[in-house]
């Protein structure tokens, strides 16, 4: 098998990209990625960092970021699972890309830039409500953003949902895999309530 190592070699294959895919990109939230952007409530988080790249998806009960101004987001760090792998990147490597979905929705809205991590108290207050407050928040500084092509989304019919009795391994199951003696049953029956108390 033969890989491609020469660029010239890829252009030629693939040709001239279309002049929408070049005119779409801007260097700041317009009216019309500002508005796509704040209806998201979901997006996919890929950081860099010196053991190697890390995706994390970030979600919310109402905008997963705030704009604090037109080439500036705000994205509270929410309880997880406490690796911090995106967290230990960013950190280290500022190079972050934002994937934002709407469920329904065939576009997706792409921001690259650089993003750095803060413990303020007066943005971490930002996101305060019903009690709850991030312990960091990621601030980051928009280089580009732009709409992703549809096709991929409309390939996969990503939002026509999948059969109630789907058979697929549960996470108990992949944990029980990976550890022997490990109780995956007890820890799927578990898993709902024990999301739902510690979902903030």
């Amino acid at each position: 098998m033969e890989f491609v190592s020469d660029i010239s070699e890829l252009e030629e294959c693939y040709g001239k990209p279309g002049e929408a895919s070049l005119v779409k990109v801007a260097k700041q939230l317009t009216p019309a990625y500002r508005k796509w952007i704040t209806a998201s409530r979901f997006c996919v988080v890929s950081t860099v960092g010196p053991e190697g790249v890390d995706g994390s998806p970030r979600g919310d009960d109402g905008p997963v970021v705030l704009e604090l101004d037109a080439q500036t987001l705000a994205l509270p760090d929410w309880r997880g699972n406490n690796r911090m792998d995106s967290l230990r990147n960013i950190v280290r490597d500022p190079r972050i890309a934002l994937m934002f979905m709407v469920p329904g929705s065939d576009t997706v809205i792409r921001v690259n830039g650089e993003a750095k991590l803060t413990f303020d108290d007066e943005l971490r207050g930002r996101f305060s409500d019903k009690g709850r407050t991030p312990r960091s928040v990621i601030v980051i500084k928009i280089a580009e953003v732009y709409s992703q092509c549809a096709r991929a989304l409309m390939r996969a019919e990503l939002w026509r949902g999948q059969p109630a009795d789907i058979d697929l391994p549960s996470v108990g199951d992949m944990l029980a895999e990976l550890k022997t003696g490990f109780d995956g049953k007890s820890y799927d029956a578990e898993w709902g309530d024990r999301a739902k108390d510690t979902m903030w």
